[in-house]
């Protein structure tokens, strides 16, 4: 019996997917797959694999908050996927599957990309060569994946141009606009396992694509005949443009905009250990954070670039354990603080001592808001914005993020801009910031502005007085923005702003727990905590979409013995932000419960998994009060999590 026979026999016999034999059939159909492509499928086949070819098959890849980010290899390998494993232990081909990253699907997304930028310029009547830069961090088959979408987008008529070598995401972001190309491309998983990569896409405007143009390039991306693959299998780097260095240099003298009081620095040194968790993240921030003359001492044995990971169970700030060397590192040296950055250096993880002594890991949501109100009142201070505030400076944040810095804007007098989730929402704000104040610019003076190009002192005046000057922005999942020639969140600018704080603290004799408490102090108690529930694979696709379903058939009545008083459906209602624009559509809710806590629900865009937002807030009487109030708040936030977990895996269909 043929390999197609038996994967029809598994399909009718409920072992396979009617989608994963579809997609199957249409693969080893098409022709185009090279003899070790077709071997693996036949050797899946063979073993009776079905769940793995179910995973790799059932669905088309799909672009979600960060492009492209799957498995790049399979949780299980055939055999002529294997063939001459890398130094690293990687197989010889990423895995095949229509779900999968790998040459087939990747050569699919970037002749969609090019297609659509082709379209583009069309109609903006910029009659060019489309020019794409391409980014990498240091996973597996991430320059593999780099090459290839620059060979394949040169063979395409295009410009490509590439980076000697790794680099952070943000890194990619400014280059995008700094070479005024047409797109930008990184090929990273951010913090996901090993066995992940992804292909993240930028437009012209330095900011991931959103929609228009996220539709059509995945319209494009399905529109590309399998047949047409097979002429950009080989590399061919002939025509691809190696950057020089004065693109680096470039972005690290943008990194300077980050630090508002370069002065603080020359009262006070922090002291630091710093791991880039074997990613990139030391390329850049190792030789910025000399310039401002932090002392620096690297985990040395995590500089090393690795796509393995091999020394942290994750490579991912968030969680703990990615701390592990640089806390026993922190003690050895009494540094101030620790940091530490994700493979693609976008995120940024911290911790600092506190007035005993004891070194404090801190929330996204609390570096966030820390940040937030230091760079707010140094810029009164400095009178860059006026001591009342203005209307036409902002923050801006994800709905998924503290309501505190909410506060914070308020108290200041300055706008709280929430975005859906994802860095792309917020480069979107930032785009119609810089159109709004060319648009404005050229209606009332008759002047044309290069923005970039324009001093920052300059631009803010300029955004001020016509349009939205930006502040700063962040998401409680540990990312960061302040310089808008920047138009993702980079771990590089946030170590900079954090190592300003931790200056000007330390030279008033604070650690930064006095600094937050103080904030608590002043705007009452916020705590926060996510719950995520993992669900692999396409049974897993499937329980996550019961669970988003459900809310909208059947709302939650009460949790943890709080009754939900409203529910927010972003997929259905009519929402706008604080600059009455509508946002966009998406299956997330937000539900109000009669205690004044909150939580959110979403589907993770880039993980299988699905993500609770739990949100608390208590009043505090004294300093002396704060402790007891934390204490009390967080008992109850946790058993909202509990609840929202059994809740969650009983609509699942658990």
């Amino acid at each position: 019996m043929s390999t197609l026979d038996t994967v029809k026999q598994a399909g009718a016999a409920g072992k396979l997917l009617p989608s994963s034999v579809e997609n199957i059939t249409a693969w080893l159909e098409a022709g185009f797959l090279p003899q070790w492509a077709v071997a693996a499928i036949d050797e899946l086949v063979a073993q009776e694999a079905w769940d793995e070819l179910n995973n790799r098959f059932y669905q088309l890849i799909k672009f979600g908050t960060g492009g492209m980010r799957t498995r790049t290899i399979g949780e299980i390998t055939a055999p002529s996927e294997v063939g001459t494993p890398s130094p690293l232990g990687a197989p010889e081909h990423p895995a095949v599957g229509t779900n999968m990253l790998n040459d087939f699907n990747l050569i699919r997304a970037t002749i969609g990309l090019f297609r659509h930028c082709q379209e583009y310029l069309q109609e903006v009547e910029q009659f060019e060569t489309p020019k794409l830069v391409i980014g990498h961090d240091v996973r597996h088959y991430s320059r593999h994946f780099c090459e290839l979408a620059a060979s394949t987008w040169t063979k395409l008529g295009g410009l490509a141009m590439i980076f000697e070598g790794p680099r952070a995401t943000p890194h990619l972001s400014f280059a995008v606009r700094h070479l005024k190309a047409t797109a930008g491309v990184v090929i990273t998983a951010s913090h996901n396992p090993p066995h992940d990569n992804g292909f993240k896409a930028y437009f012209c405007d330095g900011a991931q694509v959103v929609s228009p143009h996220a539709e059509a390039i995945i319209e494009q991306f399905k529109a590309v005949e399998l047949g047409e693959l097979p002429a950009f299998l080989d590399v061919d780097l002939g025509k691809v443009v190696t950057l020089p260095v004065s693109v680096d240099e470039a972005y690290y003298e943008a990194l300077e905009d980050n630090v508002l009081d370069p002065e603080v620095f020359e009262t006070a040194t922090p002291k630091f250990v710093f791991t880039p968790n074997h990613g990139t993240g030391a390329i850049s921030a190792m030789p910025m954070m000399e310039v401002f003359g932090v002392e620096v001492h690297p985990v040395e044995e995590q500089m090393v670039q690795d796509g393995r990971f091999p020394t942290v169970k994750s490579p991912n700030p968030e969680i703990k354990t990615a701390f592990d060397h640089a806390l026993k590192l922190a003690e050895e040296v009494q540094a101030d603080a620790v940091i530490a950055t994700d493979p693609d250096a976008d995120r940024l993880g911290v911790g600092a001592r506190n007035p005993a002594g004891e070194m404090i890991l801190y929330t996204g949501n609390q570096l966030g808001s820390c940040l937030a109100e230091y760079r707010v009142a140094k810029l009164k201070e400095m009178g860059i914005i006026p001591l009342e505030g203005s209307e036409n400076a902002a923050l801006i944040k994800t709905f998924v993020t503290t309501p505190m810095q909410e506060a914070i804007a308020q108290a200041h007098g300055v706008k709280c801009i929430d975005t859906l989730t994802g860095f792309k929402w917020i480069g979107e704000k930032l785009k119609h910031y810089e159109e709004d104040l060319q648009d404005r610019l050229f209606e009332e003076e008759g002047l044309a502005l290069d923005y970039d190009e324009t001093d920052l002192s300059t631009r803010v005046s300029l955004l001020l007085d016509y349009s939205t000057y930006y502040i700063f922005g962040g998401e409680e999942s540990y990312g960061y923005l302040a310089s808008d020639r920047v138009r993702d969140k980079d771990a590089t600018g946030a170590i900079l702003m954090f190592s300003e704080l931790m200056a000007y603290l330390k030279g008033q004799g604070l650690t930064l727990a006095e600094y937050l408490d103080g904030l608590y102090l002043k705007y009452g108690y916020y705590a926060e905590t996510l719950l995520n529930l993992y669900f692999e694979g396409a049974a897993g696709s499937q329980k996550i979409r019961n669970i988003i379903d459900s809310y909208r058939t059947n709302p939650p009545k009460e949790i943890a013995g709080a009754k939900v008083v409203k529910l927010i459906d972003f997929g259905r209602d009519d929402i706008e932000d604080a600059d009455a624009k509508p946002i966009p559509k998406e299956d997330f809710y937000f539900v109000e419960l009669d205690n004044g806590y909150r939580y959110a629900v979403r589907g993770s865009g880039t993980e299988p998994k699905i993500k609770f937002y739990c949100f608390a807030r208590e009043d505090v009487d004294s300093d002396e009060s704060l402790e007891a109030v934390k204490a009390a708040t967080m008992e109850k936030v946790e058993a909202m999590k509990a609840a929202l977990e059994a809740d969650a895996r009983a609509r699942a269909g658990e």
